[in-house]
């Protein structure tokens, strides 16, 4: 296992230097499901909800999420986002909603941060504006999916069962 790169030598927490690094294209995508009763997604997806388009809401939502990632995570650096894209898909067969995000950048350090900000906020906004009827919602599954430029080179996550039910054939 690598080192972990936000500890100094002697232990102590730190933002990485990444002063020297070159600029490369940096990609990364992530995932997070939020399961709800059946009832609650036909509220969604059939537009009943009382406070608006959910989808909708949560989608811009995880944009904001991710150009504020700097502000919640406290050793992330603050970057010059060029693409954010948040995707809700309903899966009525698994009573859930599938939330994958995309952040890209040319620059020195990675995007997986920013990428799993926007799904995990993504996810809390749709729990927010449904809480109402649905206290029982489950937030789960968040991961990095994919990552792409800076000197580790490609990551695709690992297909893998799970125990909790998310089948992961979207790789």
């Amino acid at each position: 296992m690598s080192q972990l790169t936000h500890l100094d030598d002697q232990g102590h927490a730190h933002m990485v230097d990444v002063g020297t690094k070159a600029n490369s294209q940096r990609e990364a995508r992530a995932e997070a499901y939020i399961t709800m009763a059946a009832a609650t997604l036909a509220l969604i997806t059939e537009g009943g909800h009382k406070k608006g388009d959910v989808l909708a809401v949560a989608r811009i939502a995880g944009i904001q999420a991710a150009k504020k990632c700097a502000d919640l995570i406290p050793l992330c650096h603050p970057l010059l986002l060029t693409h954010i894209k948040v995707e809700l898909t309903p899966e009525p067969l698994h009573n859930r909603v599938r939330i994958e995000s995309c952040c890209r950048l040319n620059g020195q350090t990675g995007v997986e941060m920013e990428a799993l900000t926007a799904a995990s906020v993504a996810a809390l906004t749709v729990y927010d504006m449904c809480k109402a009827v649905d206290k029982n919602m489950v937030i789960e599954g968040t991961r990095v999916l994919e990552k792409s430029g800076g000197k580790s080179g490609h990551y695709v996550a690992e297909l893998r069962a799970r125990t909790t039910g998310i089948d992961n054939d979207t790789n």
